[in-house]
């Protein structure tokens, strides 16, 4: 099967990724937050045309999930070092994804075959997270985004936490029952 249109989206997400963390330490806020507002676009169009169209891969139930944490830790990241975002959010975005990377790994490693599924929280939280790098660079351009800005922080913070909560809740199920079904063989 040839590469469809939303695994090119998805793509080119990914190589939007580098330029943007480029622009972000040029100090270039505005063609930084453009440059991020394509690749937003980029990550709602592709799973809208992957849904509506028919046209989902496994490659792209691959691919989406690791262009989402590029941009977003690369994000979080740069904002941190630049000192434009708390850092203290930063490390709440990232240790949810470590937290999620490493139980995939451990059921991998015990054989658990897990569906690629995000959950309503998840996709909540992704359009948080997004929306808040959206918003920071933002205030960077526009005086008075700071005080929606401060608010969008701890949304998403909380639910960046409710949702690697419900990561690991679902992953400790997926394991017992892993785990059970072993011994009951």
């Amino acid at each position: 099967m040839p590469i469809n249109i939303p695994n090119i989206l998805t793509l080119i997400r990914i190589l939007l990724t580098p330029l943007f963390v480029i622009l972000l330490l040029k100090n270039l806020y505005s063609s930084a937050l453009i440059v991020f507002t394509i690749a937003g676009i980029t990550d709602g169009l592709d799973g809208f045309i992957a849904r509506y169209f028919n046209q989902r891969t496994t490659l792209g139930a691959y691919l989406d999930p690791i262009a989402d944490k590029l941009l977003l830790t690369a994000a979080y990241v740069s904002l941190a070092i630049l000192d434009i975002i708390p850092p203290w959010l930063t490390v709440i975005v990232i240790s949810r994804d470590v937290l999620i990377a490493i139980g995939m790994f451990v059921l991998s490693i015990i054989n658990v075959r897990v569906e690629i599924k995000p959950s309503i929280v998840s996709k909540c939280t992704t359009v948080a997270q997004l929306l808040t790098v959206f918003l920071t660079l933002l205030q960077t351009e526009i005086q008075g985004v700071s005080v929606i800005t401060y608010s969008l922080y701890w949304i998403t913070a909380v639910l960046t936490i409710m949702s690697g909560l419900h990561y690991v809740y679902k992953g400790l199920n997926i394991l017992q029952n892993a785990l059970t079904n072993n011994h009951a063989e």
